[in-house]
């Protein structure tokens, strides 16, 4: 493996922090990698960046924030690309593999607010910031008089906005928090009860070319298998399901420590929060990806086909 061993990254103040933990994770398998300069961040801006004051479903979706970096791993720019799991694409582009999840960080939303502390106790008809449609849509299902408005930018962005009082509440990942060390801004994690996560929420991703042989060895020992197992089971279930940023869909899988079991939770609703179809299935471990299979087709099923913008196609 060539050193320096170059990272692809977008250039947030998360992102870096998620880079520098890929690093330091990384090193614990090869221990050269503990060098001072035996790693480089590439920072790489990417569409979903320089486009912030419209929504994702607007301009593209979620492969404006790994394009870019995708297109620096095929040319040999970047060995390796860090990626938040939720933003990446449930297929990837030619040539491309995923080969190594991290272990995953607290997959939960948490809440920001200066005046309130739980969402059933924000003033009726407040301004609550959000550019997930997943979030939105839980959201006005628990509170049909909320105002639920855009709000884009990175994790500082959005804070300082609800400092000005744009807003009177905002919800974000508690992954990212604790990785920026700003859960002292959170005024309450929420249940997954209330606010189930997107798919694969919390999760670090790493790409790379599937040809890259040295690359794929050191990754290989890196994987974390159980955040593996969850991830791939979500990420199925959001395949099945034509996952866009015009659906809000969620999900969550874990694997029981008594039983061994793998349990999946899954969500789809309607923008508007109206309409909210949940299920949960279990399985062994090593059927995770025919658990999300099978959870996003009978959740399609409830839901209806007319009710999705994407193709209905069902991969197989």
């Amino acid at each position: 493996m060539r050193l320096p061993l170059t990272i692809g990254t977008r250039g947030s103040p998360l992102a870096l922090a998620q880079a520098a933990e890929v690093w330091q994770y990384l090193a614990r398998f090869d221990h050269r990698l503990a060098a001072p300069n035996a790693v480089k961040i590439e920072v790489i801006q990417t569409s979903g960046d320089r486009f912030l004051e419209r929504s994702l479903s607007d301009i593209g979706g979620k492969g404006l924030f790994t394009k870019e970096i995708e297109e620096a791993l095929l040319c040999g720019a970047i060995d390796i690309a860090v990626h938040s799991m939720k933003d990446l694409p449930t297929i990837l582009p030619d040539g491309l593999v995923i080969g190594a999840v991290l272990p995953r960080e607290d997959p939960r939303d948490a809440m920001m607010s200066p005046i309130a502390n739980t969402i059933t106790a924000l003033p009726h008809g407040a301004k609550v910031g959000s550019a997930s449609l997943r979030r939105r849509a839980q959201l006005l299902h628990l509170r049909p008089d909320l105002r639920v408005e855009l709000l884009r930018g990175n994790v500082q962005t959005r804070l300082r906005k609800l400092d000005e009082g744009e807003f009177a509440a905002t919800l974000l990942a508690v992954a990212g928090l604790k990785r920026l060390s700003l859960m002292d801004k959170s005024s309450a994690i929420l249940s997954t009860d209330v606010m189930l996560p997107a798919v694969a929420q919390g999760a670090i991703g790493i790409e790379c070319l599937a040809n890259n042989d040295a690359v794929m060895a050191l990754l290989d020992a890196a994987n974390h298998t159980p955040t593996a197992i969850c991830v791939q089971a979500e990420r199925a279930m959001l395949r099945v399901l034509d996952g866009s940023c015009r659906t809000p869909i969620a999900a969550l899988a874990v694997i029981d420590d008594a039983t061994g079991l793998l349990r999946l939770d899954g969500l789809v609703a309607t923008p508007d929060g109206k309409r909210i179809e949940r299920l949960q299935l279990d399985s062994t471990a090593d059927q995770a990806r025919q658990l999300g299979k099978d959870l996003g087709k009978a959740l399609r099923n409830r839901i209806g086909e007319c009710f999705f913008f994407a193709p209905t196609h069902l991969p197989d």
